[in-house]
């Protein structure tokens, strides 16, 4: 079971990095918060799945799984809630424009 909950971690570190160089490298408020949202929610899932199999049948798993559900619910409905906030305010997706020599500008 340890291998199990070395795995599940080792995994949802991947993902929150993963989270961590897509927010830094995205062009814009969009795909910034959909790279976060996506990666972010998985990755602490994983974590928290993975310390839950460590600890086994306690009560702490309990509250561990009761912050899982949590977290499985709130995060994509924040992200979902803050993106919709952006392009109702008027911030504008970031679109790709070509130079006259056809050439991207970014």
């Amino acid at each position: 079971m340890q291998i199990l909950a070395v795995a599940l971690i080792i995994g949802g570190a991947f993902f929150l990095t993963v989270s961590a160089i897509g927010l830094l490298r995205l062009p814009d408020f969009y795909s910034r918060t959909h790279a976060v949202g996506k990666s972010e929610t998985m990755g602490t899932i994983l974590i928290l799945s993975g310390l839950a199999v460590y600890n086994g049948w306690e009560l702490s798993t309990v509250k561990i799984l009761f912050i899982l559900a949590f977290v499985l619910i709130a995060n994509p409905t924040a992200t979902h809630a803050i993106s919709r906030a952006a392009l109702r305010s008027g911030l504008p997706p970031w679109t790709r424009k070509k130079t006259r020599n056809g050439e991207d500008n970014k």
